[in-house]
């Protein structure tokens, strides 16, 4: 059963001690965080997209876990903070001229480096295999080294040339403290959205408020307008009456003036005189027109009969 005399026990095989903590490949922790998708854990492929924590996604993969609301739907803490497809950038990335993809491993015939890189920075032209530090730009989504940013200090893209500000840059797979700085940003870009929205929701119902009573009562312009109105009926009326009395041979004083309906009364026998003289001269001329038709047809008669 062990310890017959053929072996003999050391102290560490006796006594058991603390186990050593495993340590965990770095190459191969590099290559899950920058060559795998982190919600999906598949390789990263075109469309990629980045969160406001400096993690890479699929852009297949976020939409469909947006999309997923069933109640069996597995939290993911890679994705938790994920609520929309607002919160993700896409990032527009340069390829690597030296990176010759899977073909030449496929037989497995041939040394695979996995610190090969697909996508370079496209200023300094250090590849994205985790080595170098890595940053986006929030506004545009272009990929830049860190040391690009800082060899160049610029406000605008070197790519495309869209202003940005510090908070704006966001390290691609930081470390803890790059997280913990990158939260309190997103907490507090996401409280300032928050109140905005509140602000101008108010505004519109403030707006909204004030344009029902205007819209229901006429308001003092309304009843200004229609006292303009009366007032400039009214000054026609006197001018009317000013000038029919000066065609008469009365002067008007200036002083008084005449009223309207006496103005008015005139003006309708006037028109009806003048209606029925008219009338008369239309009759008169048509009777003249059927004397002279009969005139001219007895003559014609006349002479018929006397040739």
């Amino acid at each position: 059963m062990g310890c017959d005399g053929g072996t003999i026990p050391k102290r560490h095989e006796l006594v058991k001690g603390p186990r050593k903590v495993e340590k965990v490949d770095k190459v191969a922790e590099l290559v899950a965080r920058w060559f795998y998708c982190a919600l999906s854990q598949e390789k990263l492929r075109r469309p990629i997209v980045a969160c406001e924590l400096g993690r890479l996604y699929n852009k297949d993969a976020i939409i469909e876990y947006l999309l997923d609301k069933s109640p069996d739907k597995t939290p993911m803490e890679s994705a938790s903070h994920i609520k929309s497809i607002k919160n993700v950038t896409e990032l527009q990335l340069v390829d690597n001229p030296a990176w010759c993809g899977d073909k030449e491993s496929i037989k497995g015939d041939k040394y695979d480096d996995l610190q090969a890189a697909r996508f370079i920075c496209p200023v300094v032209g250090l590849e994205m295999n985790g080595r170098h530090r890595f940053c986006f730009l929030r506004n545009c989504g272009c990929v830049f080294s860190e040391r690009a940013l800082k060899e160049i200090k610029a406000e605008v893209c070197h790519k495309c040339g869209v202003p940005f500000q510090e908070e704006d840059v966001i390290v691609l797979n930081g470390n803890k403290e790059d997280v913990e700085i990158l939260k309190k940003r997103m907490e507090e870009r996401r409280l300032k959205s928050k109140l905005e929205k509140k602000s101008k929701k108010g505004k519109t119902a403030a707006a909204a408020a004030q344009q029902e009573p205007s819209a229901d009562s006429p308001g003092p312009s309304k009843a200004k307008s229609g006292k303009d109105c009366v007032n400039s009926s009214s000054g026609e009326n006197r001018q009317i009456i000013f000038t029919k009395s000066s065609e008469n041979g009365n002067p008007s004083v200036p002083g008084k003036v005449n009223k309207a309906p006496s103005s008015s009364t005139k003006r309708s026998i006037a028109d009806s005189e003048d209606k029925s003289e008219a009338y008369k001269s239309i009759f008169t001329t048509h009777s003249s027109a059927k004397r002279s038709k009969e005139e001219c047809s007895n003559w014609v008669t006349h002479t018929a009969y006397y040739f």
